[in-house]
């Protein structure tokens, strides 16, 4: 692949992700209204704990080093 094509690529693909991203985490956000919805403190310490946790390796990444991967997430149902 010429440097040229693979630069377009990145562009183009960068520019759908992060879009996408930033989209999904303002979903995210919209779970913290308590007039829709009921959770805990610690609900949203873990839900923001995994998010920080994938943008800090997501900055390893482009460091050029490896981050961890933290893709399961999970909150249980308490009855």
């Amino acid at each position: 692949m010429e440097k040229r094509d693979a630069r377009e690529r990145f562009v183009e693909l960068a520019n759908k992700r992060v879009t996408k991203a930033i989209k999904d985490m303002r979903l995210v956000g919209n779970l913290a209204n308590r007039r829709s919805y009921t959770y805990t403190d610690s609900d949203a310490k873990k839900i923001i704990r995994a998010l920080q946790d994938e943008l800090n390796a997501l900055k390893a990444r482009f460091r050029g080093s490896e981050g961890e991967d933290h893709s399961i997430f999970a909150l249980r149902v308490q009855k």
